[in-house]
């Protein structure tokens, strides 16, 4: 299959990004050294989108620092628009340290299989976004002749600024656009005014086109994690996707509902699964695709980050994803995602 190729940018996502030291398995004190990568929601949606044959921009601010340079490097040659991206002379890169354990038994180390994240973000170039950015240029530009943006809980919850900037791209004109939504919800952000959050994160939910909850966060947040009671709750969206921990997928698409239970696979990474799901919902909303499509490529990008290393998901061809995506109920239920992917690498 030939994936379209838009003559004009598609997909815009807006947000902070973050680079990444992960530190060797084990007490992060006995790490002597670092293995640098990316992450950040928005960005990671963006590297998904463009894999996908969906042309994409990034919207953000970064420092003047090696690690800004670095970002801004690393969404380029994944064949994301960056020309939007703001560099602060005043404020740094945010950074956030990776600490996988190794199952030592140690007082400070975590089992083989967990992780923990450390973020460096407070005062960051990214929590200056303000409304501001979206009328520079080439800002103004992208967000004239996209089809969809996308921002999440995380924006929101960086600084006043940022929730300003996110309110005032769901109030812009929509001009057949769609404005999507991540609710994303990390208490720690909130810090201050965590009160407010669900006031806050409601109004967001209700402002968007296409939202993506996870139910333990929306029970958190607004009392229910129940894909029908959050629909509800939300009727305002056009599309309301609710991730079951982990279990299935509900979606909502006008009056449409499908439930699309996740692959059965042995996961290695969590972090930025959750970003990739909704990259490849988006994807395949952009082209198009029935609704249990649509949620079948959220599945399968995100099975491409749990069973990496990096928060970035690495598609599988867009053959493989295209077959996988359209069988039927049953043959979905039987799926190897790793004897799948792994079966196109050696045949191409």
């Amino acid at each position: 299959m030939t994936w379209p190729t838009p003559a004009r940018p598609r997909a815009v996502t807006v947000g902070e990004g973050l680079a990444v030291l992960v530190a060797r398995p084990g007490p992060l004190e006995d790490s002597e050294s670092f293995e640098r990568t990316a992450g950040g929601a928005e960005a990671n949606v963006a590297t998904v989108l463009a894999q996908l044959g969906v042309d994409a921009a990034w919207i953000s601010r970064v420092g003047a620092d090696g690690f800004g340079r670095y970002l801004v490097d690393h969404l380029a040659r994944r064949g994301v628009d960056v020309s939007a991206v703001v560099t602060d002379p005043a404020r740094p890169t945010g950074l956030y340290v990776k600490e996988p354990g190794a199952g030592s038994g140690r007082a400070t180390d975590l089992a083989a299989s967990a992780s923990r994240m450390l973020y460096y973000r407070n005062g960051s170039a990214a929590s200056a976004l303000s409304p501001a950015d979206l009328a520079e240029p080439a800002a103004a530009e992208l967000l004239e002749r996209c089809d969809l943006v996308h921002c999440t809980g995380i924006t929101v919850a960086l600084s006043e600024s940022a929730t300003a900037l996110t309110e005032s791209l769901m109030a812009r004109p929509r001009r057949d656009r769609l404005v999507c939504f991540d609710l994303n919800y990390r208490p720690a952000l909130w810090a201050g005014r965590v009160e407010r959050a669900p006031e806050v994160l409601a109004r967001h939910v209700r402002g968007s086109d296409v939202v993506f909850l996870g139910a333990d966060e929306a029970n958190e947040v607004f009392g229910t994690g129940d894909a029908d009671r959050m629909r509800v709750l939300f009727p305002e969206p056009s599309h309301l996707i609710v991730k079951n921990d982990g279990n299935s997928v509900t979606g909502f698409s006008g009056t449409d509902r499908a439930e699309i239970p996740a692959l059965c696979i042995d996961v290695t990474e969590r972090i930025g699964a959750g970003d990739a799901f909704a990259g490849g919902y988006l994807g395949a909303l952009l082209q198009g695709r029935p609704l249990d499509q649509r949620l079948r490529f959220g599945h399968l990008c995100a099975a491409a980050t749990l069973t990496g290393t990096g928060d970035v998901a690495e598609l599988p061809r867009a053959a493989v994803l295209e077959q996988l995506a359209t069988l039927d109920e049953s043959e979905w239920a039987r799926v190897d995602y790793l004897a799948s992917t792994m079966a196109e690498n050696v045949r191409s």
